[in-house]
């Protein structure tokens, strides 16, 4: 995948998984205003551990993935939109 191709996915990709989050935890936020870098957790979007859970649920659901709860990495994928989305991208199923 070239650079440019990755800039183009990433904002729909992001939409998509910012959509699915709102969708799948019946936030009160409209999937625009998540800020991308913005924390997942406490004061960002104000998730805890069981919404990380739903989400990890429905992603892995969606894009084909295996997210397990003993994976070390969580808390870095887990900390932002922007994060979230480039491990879906990076390790989706085709």
């Amino acid at each position: 995948m070239t650079t440019e191709s990755a800039s183009t996915i990433a904002p729909s990709l992001q939409r998509e998984v910012a959509e699915l989050i709102v969708q799948a935890l019946g936030l009160e936020v409209a999937p625009e205003q998540i800020n991308p870098d913005d924390p997942l957790y406490g004061d960002g979007l104000g998730l805890d551990s069981i919404d990380v859970l739903e989400i990890a649920l429905v992603v892995s659901k969606r894009y084909g993935l295996q997210l397990r709860a003993d994976n070390d990495e969580n808390h870095r994928i887990f900390s932002s939109l922007r994060s979230l989305t480039d491990y879906i991208s990076a390790h989706k199923a085709s």
